[in-house]
């Protein structure tokens, strides 16, 4: 399994529930860009409309060799594939309060190009804030443990 883009800002901004593993829908010079890890997370985020989970404002930068006539939108929505009660359980917790549908990771399953979305709560400041202080502990505390080794 090899993994091309992180979205490292989910885990601080929300507390995640549960995972789910899904394939998506790409065309072959999306797949190559991937494949030379030009593709971000950053600001993307999924929903679920008609049945359907589609993961939004994920860039994927256009392929260079691809021709003149692939020139798709790098930002273009792309559907996510999941099975039937999945979405059913997914669609139930979003229209939940509080419950948000965030990608976590994009990767290589064999050949394929799987992405990792999770069913999340949000966090609140004094929750980031406790977070935040916890990493700075656990930091310290890794350090005082090398120099004393």
């Amino acid at each position: 399994m090899k993994i091309v883009a992180v979205n490292r800002s989910a885990s601080f901004e929300y507390f995640i529930e549960e995972r789910f593993e899904a394939g998506i829908v790409l065309e072959g010079s999306e797949v190559k860009s991937i494949r030379k890890n030009n593709c971000s997370l950053s600001d993307a985020f999924c929903f679920v409309r008609k049945g359907e989970v589609t993961l939004k404002n994920m860039h994927i930068a256009v392929y260079d060799k691809s021709g003149a006539f692939n020139t798709r939108d790098s930002r273009r929505d792309r559907r996510l594939l999941l099975h039937k009660a999945e979405i059913a359980k997914i669609a139930g917790k979003v229209n939940e309060k509080g419950y948000t549908l965030v990608p976590l990771k994009v990767y290589f399953k064999d050949s394929l190009v799987k992405a990792e979305v999770a069913l999340c709560r949000g966090k609140h400041t004094y929750d980031k804030k406790q977070s935040l202080k916890e990493k700075d502990l656990k930091r310290d505390a890794e350090r005082r443990i090398r120099e004393n080794f």
